[in-house]
């Protein structure tokens, strides 16, 4: 046997495409006689080669042709936009997201996490972050030739990580010419522009061939206040937008009741005496949407270079290496000061206190310096492997060893948090010296103006004067200090793996794959030194490091049970296993079984069970703490909307009129608010990993009566134990005041002044599971006419149950979340296209269910379900509000050139659709589903070949 050559690569790929259409789900292809000239291809799901690219579990095939027939310019675009997809991890929607995977590109399949879907790139892992994400944008998409997306769990094959799906994108090889591609594209509102430039060349003789492709791409931001629905915080709500720590700052004396006004100053005045100050109106504070980005902006370079060379007949060196380079990033308003969050009060003996001798607590938007953070993110991949094939006893068998590795740096930039220690001294005692310049210190003990400088927080925009606001480059310097943080995370591979034929069973040949594979990850993420002090209002976070190693060795395993006989025209059965053994956590082994079953030449039966497990990342086990002001925050304690109000355990830490406190230390005006002060989660060097049971079962039916159609049904379900969850703030107040577990109580306190918590810490653990079920239904039809060629696709995803418990309490009732927020019932997609000649026309429709969220107000504009209860809501009234369902259409029009080029023009959302406002934040930082369009986008494509 010799190694695949261009023909047969080209063969086995018309095989793939005439067997799936665009999205239309798994590979219907039927044995032929003349498939046994093939040679055998490798599936995604299983390392047996074989000539049937029709597997016992579902495979969806997304051809190069079908990636070019979409008007999506990124890898993750398309995945995302498959029925099967979650919602988006960290959408660019969300410009509050700061993490080390901000402005990455990931895939959540089965909604279950971007973390438990594996993607592989030619079959060898893609680079992880120390938080367990693979970026996807590291592979540019002029080198995609095809991806196969698994939708079942496969730890026994490809170990760690592969517990909801696996994304095996395949590169191109063997390419000859050249080819560059032009994309631009834009809203329709005329901002959020994409453009790419790709260009690829290949270069094949007679024992081996170079295939060379560079990427350019950028996408433009979009503006929060150029939307409806992000240029409020709640539209239809202007009030809730508006925050009360301004740009113009406000003050009132130390100590003063809750319910005392503050002070803004008077437009046009020195703002520096208690007349320059009037009490605080709606026209005294800041809409921080007007300086938030809707969509981040990003820059990406890549180069991907795939090599094979012949050393022998039968033996051949394969080589790729990958390089990337991302610049992205996101600007938020900038940030409210509130000196009791810092400890900061303005000095009696400050120059610009409004009652001299009274210590004044004030508050102050750095409106003038908005918050950015911009991210530089290097990526390198390199591979090497011999590859080869032999025979024994007219058996044929494959193998390959090799090595792989991969580094990802970062490098991230924040500008706009105030210095604390720098604000402290600024509002601290200061005089006017007699250079008429305001000075720190005291006339007996000045402070030198090189170290110190005063500022006056209600100075600026037309207030006070330039010198000492916020635009006095002196004041700048001293209160707002550039950060830097640095990260890096390396993998380190080396595999061998042996597959063939092992006897020849009257059913056919029985076929196995063994191997081993060693991999050592390695990773930290260091903070800025500021940051790390907590001297910074950045958020403060520890340093993060650490490394593990695994070995690990699998074996699987096709039995040909009964073939060419009536009722079975085949059955066979899959087995596959894998043994692993970490540095951390100790071992695990995860098998897998699966059965094929033809009845009759048109029908396949099919079905799976496996066991599949997440190791604990780098992150989770050995990550620094890290502070954030946490969303949703609820109080269970609050006299107004706490559902434990009133008990003997809440009066016991709080008066019974106690209110939680929302960003600006105001009450707040629903059950869920922003914490006005930060709380720190951290790692748990003890965790155990996730394991999980996944199970499918489905049919394919190809008529062979109506040529070209296509049908698939698969029942899929996959239940996960021993989560890694976040101890969530939530959850521990949940326990403490609710379900009256003491012992939770300990893990926060209150402030002896406002009784809200003040200091919370929490950490991850293993508990609870999440369990989800459904159906996938696919359908594909191609027919070819005098007026052309017509293909009809349609794929669905019906999810019928999603519930979690973050607790091994076995009296806590689950939650549930199909029918809420991003976890839609049903996604479809449905697709028409037809070809003639040099022309061609692809209509596309995308689908996402109704929904619900908690009512944002209590009117039945806003709340059609006032009374809805369910029993995960142990009998309490939850107010929920019904979503309507959405649908986009997408339309592209292509001409191919007598030039040898190609021609596309079309729009993402052709129709301008728009949902109704999502006031819980899905996936988002607005009241908007981050998955969702944000307007019509126009675009045009060329192609040319060489």
């Amino acid at each position: 046997m010799i190694l695949k050559s261009t023909k047969l690569r080209d063969a086995i790929g018309l095989a793939i495409i005439a067997s799936t259409t665009t999205f239309a789900g798994t590979a219907f292809a039927q044995s032929s006689p003349q498939a046994t000239t093939l040679d055998r291809v490798e599936v995604t799901g299983s390392r047996i080669r074989q000539v049937d690219i029709e597997t016992a579990q579902p495979v969806l095939a997304i051809s190069r042709q079908e990636l070019e027939a979409q008007g999506f310019s990124t890898i993750a675009d398309v995945l995302q936009n498959i029925s099967a997809a979650g919602s988006p991890t960290f959408s660019r929607a969300s410009p509050l997201t700061a993490n080390q995977e901000a402005g990455g590109q990931y895939i959540d399949m089965r909604n279950l996490g971007a973390q438990r879907t594996l993607v592989l790139v030619n079959g060898k892992r893609l680079g992880i972050s120390p938080n367990g994400f693979q970026d996807l944008s590291a592979i540019p998409m002029v080198m995609v030739e095809r991806m196969e997306i698994l939708k079942d769990g496969a730890s026994a094959v490809y170990g760690s990580d592969a517990m909801a799906g696996v994304v095996n994108i395949i590169t191109r090889k063997n390419f000859e010419g050249a080819q560059a591609n032009a994309y631009y594209g834009q809203f329709s509102a005329g901002d959020g522009a994409k453009q790419s430039l790709d260009f690829m060349m290949g270069f094949s003789g007679d024992r081996g061939s170079l295939t060379i492709g560079a990427d350019y791409h950028k996408e433009k931001e979009v503006w929060a206040r150029d939307r409806w629905y992000s240029r409020d915080t709640a539209p239809g709500f202007p009030a809730a937008s508006l925050t009360t720590v301004g740009q113009w700052g406000n003050w009132r004396q130390s100590g003063a009741a809750a319910s005392a006004p503050w002070f803004a100053p008077n437009r046009g005045s020195d703002a520096i005496g208690a007349g320059d100050f009037h009490p605080q109106t709606a026209d005294d504070t800041s809409r921080s949407n007007d300086q938030m980005h809707l969509l981040t902006p990003l820059e990406r370079r890549s180069l991907y270079v795939n090599g094979n060379y012949d050393l022998t007949d039968n033996v051949r060196f394969t080589t790729d290496l990958g390089y990337m380079r991302r610049e992205s990033g996101r600007q938020i308003a900038g940030y409210p000061t509130q000196s009791t969050a810092i400890g900061a009060p303005m000095s009696p003996n400050s120059y610009f206190n409004p009652l001299p001798g009274t210590q004044v607590d004030w508050r102050r938007r750095g409106w003038e310096v908005p918050r950015t953070t911009d991210s530089t993110v290097s990526t390198w991949r390199f591979t090497a492997a011999l590859e080869g094939s032999f025979e024994i006893s007219e058996r044929f068998f494959d193998w390959d060893v090799g090595y792989m590795y991969t580094d990802n740096e970062q490098k991230t930039v924040n500008n706009g948090n105030f210095y604390i220690p720098g604000v402290r001294a600024a509002v601290g005692p200061s005089f006017l010296n007699s250079q008429g310049v305001v000075q720190c210190g005291t006339a007996a003990a000045p402070i030198a103006l090189t170290n110190c400088v005063p500022w006056n927080p209600f100075a600026g925009f037309g207030t006070g004067a330039v010198a000492n606001s916020l635009d006095d480059p002196a004041v700048l310097a001293k209160l707002f200090r550039q950060e830097h943080a640095l990260g890096e995370t390396s993998t380190h591979n080396y595999f061998a793996n042996l597959s063939g034929s092992l006897y020849t069973l009257p059913a056919g040949d029985l076929g196995f794959a063994v191997g081993l594979e060693h991999r050592k990850e390695e990773g930290g993420y260091y903070p800025d030194a500021i940051a790390q002090s907590g001297d910074s209002t950045n958020l403060a976070s520890g340093p993060t490091f650490g490394a593990y190693s695994l070995d690990e060795v699998y074996a699987e395993l096709n039995v040909p049970v009964l073939a060419d006989i009536t009722g079975a025209r085949e059955l066979s059965l899959s087995l596959a296993s894998r043994y692993s053994d970490y540095d951390t956590f100790g071992d695990t082994t995860n098998s897998k079984a699966g059965f094929k079953w033809r009845p009759i030449d048109d029908l396949l039966v099919r079905g799976t069970w496996s066991e599949g497990f997440r190791a604990p990342t780098i992150g989770n086990l050995f990550g620094g703490g890290s502070q954030s002001f946490t969303t949703g925050f609820v109080d269970p304690c609050d006299s107004v909307y706490g559902v434990a109000r009133g008990t003997p355990r809440c009066l016991q830490d709080v008066a019974a009129n106690y209110r939680q406190l929302q960003q600006g230390f105001i009450p707040t005006v629903s059950a869920a608010a922003q914490t006005p002060v930060p709380f720190t989660s951290g790692s748990n060097p003890n965790l155990q990993p996730e394991t999980s049971v996944s199970r499918t079962l489905g049919l394919v039916y190809s008529p062979s009566y109506v040529q070209g159609l296509s049908l698939a049904l698969d029942w899929w379900k996959i239940r996960i134990e021993n989560t890694v969850v976040s101890d969530a703030p939530n959850t521990m107040l949940a326990d403490c005041y609710i379900n009256l577990i003491e012992s939770r109580c300990a893990g926060f306190t209150r402030d002896p002044v406002t009784q809200i918590v003040n200091n919370l810490t929490y950490g991850m653990r293993n508990a609870g599971y999440t369990e989800t079920e459904g159906y996938d239904f696919d359908v594909a039809y191609n027919v070819s006419t005098d007026y052309g060629r017509f293909g009809a696709k349609w794929m669905t995803t019906y999810v019928s149950r999603y519930e979690s418990k973050a607790t091994n309490d076995a009296t806590a009732v689950p939650s549930q979340s199909v029918g809420f927020g991003g976890t839609f019932r049903v996604r479809s997609n449905a697709s028409i296209s037809w070809a003639m000649n040099d022309w061609s026309v692809n209509w596309g429709t995308r689908y996402y269910s109704g929904s619900m969220e908690s009512c944002y107000v209590n009117t039945p504009e806003f709340c059609s379900r006032p009374q809805y209860a369910a029993p995960d809501t142990q009998g309490r009234i939850s107010p929920q509000n019904d979503l309507g369902s959405n649908t986009f259409h997408d339309v592209q029009i292509t001409y191919s050139a007598p030039w040898d080029a190609k021609i596309s023009i079309g729009a993402n959302n052709v129709f301008n659709h728009e949902a109704s406002p999502w006031y819980r934040q899905a996936n988002s930082n607005f009241s908007y589903y981050g998955g969702f369009d944000n307007g019509r986008f126009l675009f045009m494509k060329y192609q040319q070949n060489f």
